[in-house]
């Protein structure tokens, strides 16, 4: 069963941009992918995603920078901030960017995931055990 929902996966390393795709894909979302902040804003005006999932270290322009923006353009679209960086230095900055929610990476492929669907209203699929 697809959600019908589109997800843009913003990060800077491929291999975390696969294995995040394949997640999403594993759950029925359409999925696009960007490599920096600037290309993640250009591939959202085009694609009109329903969720944004950004990196915060980026080169050309970085997560909060692109969040900023892409609330500009997108004001509608949520913005999760998938990061390495410690929720404690996060946190305010990504609030004032206009960033919805914040997953730090050692968290992994759950909470992320509940945090998406939370933010796009959808339930997860039920995964056998």
């Amino acid at each position: 069963m697809a959600t019908g929902k589109r997800v843009l996966i913003v990060d800077d390393f491929a291999e975390i941009r696969a294995a995040m795709r394949s997640l999403f894909e594993d759950e029925g979302f359409e999925v696009w992918e960007a490599c920096d902040g600037a290309e993640g804003v250009q591939k959202a005006q085009d694609v009109k995603p329903d969720l944004v999932i950004l990196d915060l270290l980026m080169p050309v322009m970085n997560g909060f920078e692109a969040a900023r923006t892409l609330k500009k353009v997108l004001p509608n679209v949520p913005l999760l901030m998938f990061t390495e960086s410690e929720m404690a230095i996060v946190g305010h900055q990504a609030q004032s960017a206009g960033i919805d929610a914040v997953a730090l990476k050692s968290e992994g492929a759950e909470r992320l995931l509940k945090k998406a669907h939370a933010l796009l209203g959808t339930e997860p699929f039920a995964t056998a055990s």
